[in-house]
């Protein structure tokens, strides 16, 4: 195992030749080391079995990692040909509980494990191929192929962890000992734990795109946040500390856990973390290959709810107020600390990267200032739902690496394991699993009366939404004179709005409202759907938003806008969003000096009683302006509820003079009413384009 150890590598200076050599040498280890993992296994049979019913067979990994590599290589076109293209397909994804993970077996005819060797093989040939003959430019940046290859190896890292917990999770029987390292034979009573204070600070998130290192995307960015004051505990929490918990029927009683917990817990009629059994009297500790006696001393292997539920029973136990650590949290321990990062390790300061022990050890064998286990052991669950820094940007190559997980259902993990490896052993490595999940991981605890201020920043996935937000906001990318744009600069050009107080009534994504906030004094900016609105709250708020749109067939962009980074000339704060329904608008939405109705009619019930009405909105001299395509049939308004489009005594009576006679007791039409396109896209190559009739009205 010693001459497989090594380290991720730097990317960014260093002579051409020489550093081939050292990607080289990293690549060979790394496949070495993932092939050496499945040799814990007794026999081929069990590459067919599942170590989790949440995933694969064993041999989807074995296969997998190689597959990840060839298929990264031929989207780039480094490579032009396929090996197997049967297996690049069936190999390529199934690795998580997302919708496009065809678990189901029955639509897979697994290949003998000899076949699998066989293409890993030939794999590998033209990986090394490609690592010798590349053009390899210093720094390696996201468009080199060196890029690519480095991103192979990280990914194979990966699975080194994830399948030794596959593997861990395997009947005891269909495994053998001692053929992955040396586990840890360091057994004995746990320390007591204590919480020691650790100062506040402003901690700044995220990396740049020219760090050292490889990372992962949404490793870069920026983020800012504030720590406050915290105490936290000065070693993870052990066996001992958690059988408390256990011995005290935490596992039945409701109120300690949160909702997915609970329904979690009685999905699993879970008693007890998942490695552990009970004989006869005694506990034991399943580890990756073999069972041992439960060493108490070592940190607890959990799930997030479970670790949740301990906080929580422990919070009410000692009358405090317990949780999980904040990402951010975990940074500044780590920063007080004064930790090396990986690279600049002469040997590693905890139990990680393989160099110690290849199984968990006690919580207080390796210190790191006044703390221990800060990095290595286990992996440590924070409060912290991935999302992407500020700036975070999908890499082209690998767009399903950490977008899906951008869901608010999948939380960091932070510090690494014994088995973490490369990127993972990295202090800026972020990774996050469902909270149900089970890695080599458990916790520390936090004792904080700070409230937890919580980004998920999903991806906005909802097809109204994206669309509206893209057409809202995708002039951005080009392509597109924004509509909200040039319906604004009519209502600007038409009205003074120094000092006034402009209505958006049906608002969808906000963008006319930002382009009109320059010039109002206040805006009112309603949608009838909370869902269109959490977006602009979101530009608002945080300055960016990010959604998900249709490319061709399955495939997809991944957009963000950042607030700043448009010709939008203000960050919005004299809107106030709000959620109604225009067609029982309440009473408190009165005394506007200008109303904007972008394409609202259409979608009124009742478009007739509406403009009836809408002067009582409006102060004396007040301006309505009225954008719309007069699409009636194409919308949900009855027949009967037309203002116009149809035949009148026989003769044609059109939308505009229908408007126009509903509003002309309480209004006069200022000038002629302008004609402005609407691109409403469907895809990245199909889209309608709307004319839009812009008229302006002013109060009696």
């Amino acid at each position: 195992m010693k001459e497989l150890i090594t380290k991720t590598i730097d990317i960014s200076a260093g002579n051409v030749e020489i550093k081939r050599q050292e990607i080289l040498t990293y690549f060979e280890k790394t496949w070495a080391i993932d092939e050496k993992l499945y040799e814990q296994l007794a026999s081929d049979d069990v590459f067919y079995h599942r170590g989790d019913p949440l995933r694969h067979v064993l041999l989807f990994y074995l296969g997998h990692t190689a597959v990840f590599f060839i298929n990264k290589l031929f989207l780039t076109k480094i490579i032009d040909t396929r090996i197997n293209p049967d297996i690049e397909s069936s190999f390529a994804i199934g690795v998580d509980e997302m919708s496009w993970d065809d678990l189901d077996e029955r639509h897979y005819n697994w290949p003998k494990v000899s076949e699998v060797r066989d293409y890993r093989a030939k794999a590998k040939a033209i990986i090394m191929n490609v690592i010798n003959t590349a053009p390899l430019r210093i720094p390696i940046g996201w468009d080199d192929p060196f890029w690519i290859i480095m991103m192979g190896i990280e990914h194979e890292r990966i699975h080194l962890e994830t399948s030794s917990v596959l593997i861990r999770q395997l009947p005891i029987e269909e495994v053998v000992k001692d053929q992955f390292g040396k586990i840890c034979t360091e057994y004995g009573k746990a320390p007591e734990n204590e919480f020691l204070a650790v100062a506040g600070a402003e901690m700044k998130l995220g990396k740049k795109h020219n760090d050292t290192y490889y990372g992962w995307d949404n490793e870069y960015g920026i983020q800012n946040e504030t720590v406050a004051d915290f105490k936290t505990t000065k070693f993870l929490i052990s066996n001992s500390d958690f059988l408390q918990f256990v011995q005290a029927e935490g596992y039945n009683i409701e109120k300690y856990w949160t909702v997915e917990g609970w329904n979690w817990r009685n999905f699993k009629q879970a008693s007890m973390p998942l490695f552990w059994s009970q004989k006869q009297d005694e506990y034991w500790l399943r580890l990756v290959a073999e069972e041992i006696p439960m060493p108490w001393n070592w940190p607890v292997e959990v799930n997030y709810l479970e670790a949740k539920a301990y906080c929580n029973w422990l919070s009410e136990r000692d009358n405090k107020t317990f949780r999980l650590p904040t990402e951010a949290e975990w940074y500044r321990l780590a920063e007080i600390c004064t930790i090396p990062d990986a690279p600049n390790w002469q040997s590693a300061p905890g139990n990680i990267n393989l160099e110690h022990f290849a199984s968990p050890c006690p919580v207080d064998m390796f210190k790191m200032g006044d703390f221990y286990d800060v990095v290595g052991n286990v992996w440590q669950w924070t409060e912290t739902p991935i999302t992407g820094y500020a700036g975070f940007n999908v890499h082209p190559m690998y767009d399903d690496f950490s977008t899906p997980t951008f869901d608010g259902n999948h939380n960091i993990i932070k510090g690494g394991s014994w088995i973490s490896t490369g990127n993972e052993a990295l202090r800026s490595a972020r990774y996050a699993f469902r909270r149900h999940f089970y890695q080599h991981a458990g916790f520390r605890i936090v004792e904080s009366e700070t409230p937890l201020n919580l980004q998920t920043n999903a991806y906005e996935t909802d097809i109204e939404v994206a669309n509206s937000c893209e057409n809202n906001w995708g002039d951005a990318f080009g392509g597109n004179v924004d509509y909200y744009k040039q319906l604004a600069q009519i209502v600007v050009a038409t009205t003074d709005l120094k000092s006034k107080h402009v209505l958006d009534l049906n608002t969808k994504t906000g963008r006319l409202a930002f382009e009109l906030a320059p010039f109002a004094d206040k805006i009112t900016a309603i949608d009838f759907s909370a869902r269109f609105i959490q977006s602009p709250i979101q530009l608002q708020q945080k300055g960016f938003i990010r959604y998900i749109v249709k490319d061709e067939g399955d495939l997809l962009f991944y957009r963000e806008i950042v607030l700043s980074d448009t010709d939008v000339q203000s960050k919005g704060e004299n809107i106030q969003f709000m959620q109604d329904n225009a067609n029982n608008l309440k009473s408190i939405y009165t005394g506007f000096d200008v109303i904007v109705l972008p394409n609202l009619l259409e979608e009124l019930i009742c478009p007739i009683i509406f403009l009836r009405k809408i002067h009582e909105r409006l102060n004396e001299g007040g301006i309505l302006i009225i954008a719309t395509t007069y699409d009636w049939d194409g919308s949900n308004v009855e027949r009967a509820h037309w203002p116009g489009g149809f035949k009148k005594d026989g003769e044609p009576f059109t939308s505009f003079e229908g408007i126009s006679e509903l509003l002309n007791p309480n209004f006069k039409l200022l000038g002629t009413p302008k004609q402005i396109n609407q691109t409403k896209r469907i895809s990245s190559r199909k889209s309608e384009l709307w004319k839009v009739e812009v008229s302006c009205w002013k109060k009696n």
